[in-house]
Parts: structure tokens; sequence; C-alpha cells
């Protein structure tokens, strides 16, 4: 950890010494050091230290030549690397790849980034040499990371400072267990170098929106989702899973509509799981014959951003045979649309705190 910080420190001449882009570009180095949240007692056990990192990012400033740039402040967007040491023999370390945005309020003094990626862990659950690690079930997974920063760009020669907040989580989306997964909640503090400016780019004014959103109709979706999950006992195989829904939107303004559908589910993991259920505990008098199946119902949120944008939804089950999960469930993820009817995504549906799958789908929009 020495070394990035002596990165952190020298980051400024070396990128002085190497810049060749004139304008556009950020790059900016954070250091961060804080805690892991014990949000189960499965995992305590694992946290016996700080764990401390280093997120290095490369950013692509906006300036309004697209509708979508000054409807949201004119966000960075562009890709990070982090390094994490958990402080844990049997945590390992985290190496993760992200795609990010930036975005800005407060006379963009205040910086709201997040993150989404994939992340390498080096010392994952193995039942013979690492038994202890119930927090990853498999060296590939899943990651998020948000951070919020005071930020002041440009202070000196193009170098500037920033600190504040981030919060990292990693899980495998229950696609292997163990997966008790991460959140590491952390303080940090970094550098960045905006790239020689062009005296050119200008800010340009946010002009009005040229379609009328609130005059559009409803629009009707079909999404067809799969993945792969395991259940709670580790060990038992990884089995398909599948989604299908239906859902109206109403589209209310440039960034959002609102949703209402009809989700299907064949979660076939639990068909193993209902016969050990019932053949394990029977006392807890579970029919080994019961309906795997689900179907569910729910009100979402879709925050356009360009041809990208955020998706929740909020659930609830209407026919569910054997409750493995409670009756509420949650879906968040993106989506991003190939053309103005057919688009992809990836999402995490999840039970409160809990990940059941994540989800990799397309759809329609009519």
């Amino acid at each position: 950890m020495r070394h990035f910080l002596y990165l952190l420190i020298l980051l400024p001449t070396l990128v002085i010494a190497q810049q060749k882009t004139e304008g556009k570009y950020t790059v900016d180095v954070n250091y961060f050091y804080g805690n892991v949240v014990p949000h189960r007692k499965s995992i305590q056990h694992l946290i016996t230290a700080h764990p401390e990192g280093v997120i290095v990012s490369f950013n692509r400033k906006t300036f309004g030549d697209k509708e979508w740039h000054s409807a949201y402040n004119y966000p960075d967007y562009g890709f990070s690397f982090q390094y994490e040491d958990m402080k844990n023999r049997s945590l390992g370390e985290m190496y993760g790849l992200y795609g990010h945005y930036n975005f800005y309020f407060l006379k963009r003094r205040l910086q709201f980034r997040i993150g989404q990626g994939i992340a390498y862990n080096t010392n994952p659950y193995d039942k013979e040499t690492n038994f202890r690690n119930h927090a990853y079930g498999a060296a590939v997974m899943p990651t998020t990371y948000f951070m919020l920063n005071y930020h002041k760009p440009d202070i000196l020669q193009g170098v500037g400072v920033q600190a504040g907040l981030s919060f990292i989580h990693h899980s495998n989306g229950s696609m292997k267990s163990p997966n008790t997964s991460t959140n590491t909640f952390a303080v940090n503090v970094g550098l960045n170098y905006t790239f020689g400016k062009d005296e050119k780019l200008r800010y340009i004014p946010r002009k009005q929106d040229t379609v009328n959103y609130k005059k559009q109709p409803l629009k009707y979706n079909i999404a067809f989702r799969g993945g792969l999950n395991e259940s709670d006992v580790i060990g038992s195989g990884q089995y398909p899973y599948y989604a299908l829904s239906f859902y109206v939107d109403k589209r209310v303004s440039r960034k959002s509509a609102f949703q209402l559908g009809v989700d299907f589910f064949w979660p076939t993991y639990l068909k193993e799981y209902i016969k050990f259920k019932s053949v394990s505990y029977p006392e807890e008098n579970v029919d080994g014959n019961a309906d795997y199946r689900k179907i569910g119902m729910f009100v979402g949120h879709e925050l356009f951003i360009n041809r990208l944008s955020v998706e929740g939804q909020v659930g609830f089950y209407v026919y569910q045979p054997f409750n493995s999960t409670g009756t509420m469930y949650q879906r968040v993820g993106m989506k991003y649309y190939i053309t103005d009817k057919i688009f992809s995504g990836v999402a995490l549906k999840t039970h409160g705190a809990k990940a059941e799958v994540l989800e990799f789908g397309v759809g329609v929009r009519l």
C-alpha cells in the first residue's frame, strides 16, 4: 500500500510529463481506508482489521453537445481500477475494473460517482483450504461502488484535490455458494488532474427538450431474463434461472418513467432445495412435490440517461407455494437500448439484503 501512496504523491508529475490529450479528459487517484460492515453474523469472524486500497480512474468530460449532457449537469463518464486489501487472510485481496459516471451538484463542488464492474478475489471459499471464507464463493464476481466527494479541480497547473466517502460492494449474486458478500464503508482522499484546457471548450446551455415526453403514449414491455444460481446449501450445484416480465410504463419527463407489471419466475434451483428440505428437516413439514415456480406483481421506476437507463422495481409474490425468501422482492439494474424498441440489460434480484440471482436479459418496448 505504501507504493500506492507514492503514486498518489507523484501523480501530477507523471501526468504532466505524459500529457497528450487537450481538454476533455481527467485522471484521479483516491486512497481509501475503512471498515467492513458486519451485515451478517456469518462474516463477523472475518472482520479483523481495517481494509484499505486505491481507486484509479480515467474520466471523459461532457460539454453539452448531446441533449443528455446538460440534462444531467454535464456528467463525466469513464473507467476505474480498484485494489482493496481486505486485511484478512481468508478474504484475500480484491482487484476490480469498472465503468462509471460522475454527477455534479452544488456548483460542481459535490461529485457523486457510481461504478459497476467485475472483480477478482485472490482467495475464495474452498472446503479444504479456505473453509472460513463464507463471503466469496467464487473468484470472479460483480461489484459496485459509490463515491461522494468534495471535488476541487485545477488548483495549480491542472492539479486538484478531492475527499469524501466510499462504499464498495462485492458479491457474486448467489451464482455460487457461499455468498455472504462484503460491504466496505471508507473515507477517501486523492488528487485529480485535468488535461490541458482548450479555450474552444465551453459548457453549452441547456435548451428545451426536442421531445415532449409527457405526451408520449403508454409503452408495453416484454423482457426475458436468465441466470445461474445456487441455494444456500454449499455444494448443492448451480441451476438455470428464468424470468419473463410483462409491464407497461409511462414516460413523465426527460428522465423518468413509471412501471407496473407482472413477473413469472422459474428458479429451478428450488426443485432440489425443496427435496432437500423435505428430507433433511421433516419437522418443517415441507412438501417435497411443492411447485418451485413463482408469480409476482411489481411497480418500478426507470431513469433514462442516454441509451443507458437505470431501473428499480419493488414487487410481491402473488403465487409462491414454497416460501423460501419472503413475500417481497426487489430488482435493481441497468438497461441499454440497442434501438428505440429493443433493449438488453443486467439486474440483481434481491430479497432485502439477500441476493437471489444476477439476471441477464433482452426485451422489447413497444
